[in-house]
């Protein structure tokens, strides 16, 4: 397998935590956002949206992290990152969104530069901005969490899932950005269950061939 990842990119983090909780080995080609190598012709035959990651597998390359991660769970089952059960597997998915489809689209690269040189908002403008929104989905997050008796150890359970790949990427973003992660316990202890485990930390930035202080 090669992974087309940036290190600082949270959806490429999800699927490295991903494919480390399966015990896959993989190669990544580092794509480097912020020099724009997304979009140079040949990452663009990769992925015509120009974004990572994008996995190649047997010849054939898949995008969008949540769609990768659910490819790797229906080809290596073990150990499951989604429940057996309809309504189980339905608010794993949710909670997930509200970090992959709510929180991270309106914090991407491309959406920060936007802000910054065709609207013109300033470093701190765009700050604020950032943290807005995580707290915003974090907000909600957290009473999902502590009022719903299937949260254990982790976000659903006492097993990471799909849940906990999508929520310990935005947390380390975060915290980058010194957002106050108080108003958030049950999140906070997830979290850090999750980086006691090998998958997790071996996947965080800073553990990345391409990584940059």
């Amino acid at each position: 397998m090669r992974l087309y990842s940036y290190f600082r990119s949270s959806a490429a983090f999800r699927v490295r935590i991903a494919l480390n909780l399966k015990k896959l080995d993989y190669e990544t080609a580092a794509i480097h956002l912020r020099r724009n190598d997304q979009g140079k012709p040949d990452y663009r035959g990769v992925n015509p949206q120009g974004l990572v990651p994008a996995l190649e597998d047997g010849g054939q390359t898949l995008i969008q992290s949540l769609a990768i991660i659910e490819y790797l769970d229906e080809i290596h089952p073990e150990p499951p990152l989604l429940p057996t059960d309809p309504l189980g597997r339905a608010r794993v998915r949710a909670l997930a969104d509200i970090v992959a489809c709510d929180i991270h689209p309106i914090n991407n690269l491309r959406v920060l530069r936007y802000l910054t040189h065709q609207l013109g908002h300033e470093e701190a403008a765009i700050g604020n901005w950032y943290n807005h929104w995580i707290a915003s989905g974090f907000a909600a997050l957290e009473p999902l969490l502590v009022r719903d008796a299937r949260t254990g150890a982790f976000c659903h359970g006492d097993s990471p899932g799909l849940a906990d790949v999508t929520l310990v990427p935005q947390v380390v973003n975060a915290e980058r950005h010194q957002l106050d992660l108080a108003p958030y316990p049950t999140l906070t202890r997830i979290y850090e269950n999750c980086m006691r485990l090998d998958a997790f930390t071996a996947a965080h930035p800073s553990r990345q061939p391409d990584y940059e202080a």
